[in-house]
């Protein structure tokens, strides 16, 4: 197989992969009734399932990424792009964790960060009945500390 297939077949199936991952939060966030209503999960149940999704999901992406290296084993320029996926879908995955336990520790009852992986955006998620000026700035405080962003690409979502 030549490299650009390689490749083609790679990219494929990364977007599949976030095609998957976007349906099934957002048939997971809703419940079709008997009557056909929507049911909303709750703030609570929101920063668990979207753990659980995003834990899934990047279980399945880094498992494909294993499949691909173990294929490419011959051609070390699809085995070099998948290992360097593998490598920034890790530390995005810990950015995000720590991120997380910082604004939680900063008193948030609870939150969820989402780092882009093709952009420098960071979305903010976080459980609070009343946001105010002073807690977005300690927000995006912490995250201007640990990872080098603009604030043009923060994004802070209060949830109550």
């Amino acid at each position: 197989m030549s490299k650009k297939k390689k490749i083609i077949i790679l990219s494929c199936m990364v977007a599949l992969l976030a095609v998957t991952a976007v349906f099934n939060f957002v048939l997971s966030t809703g419940k079709v009734g008997s009557n056909e209503d929507v049911v909303l999960t709750s703030a609570s149940n929101y920063f668990t399932q979207y753990r659980t999704e995003r834990l899934n999901t990047r279980n399945e992406e880094i498992m494909q990424l294993d499949a691909v290296i173990a294929s490419a084993s011959t051609d070390s320029d699809v085995m070099g792009e998948a290992l360097a996926m593998k490598v920034d879908l890790t530390a995005n995955t810990e950015k995000e964790l720590l991120l997380e336990n910082l604004i939680k520790a900063y008193g948030f009852e609870d939150a969820v960060v989402v780092i882009g992986l093709d952009s420098d955006n960071v979305n903010v998620i976080a459980k609070s009945t009343d946001l105010t000026a002073d807690d977005a700035v300690a927000i995006y405080t912490i995250i201007s500390e640990e990872i080098n962003i603009s604030p043009e690409n923060v994004k802070i979502i209060p949830i109550s």
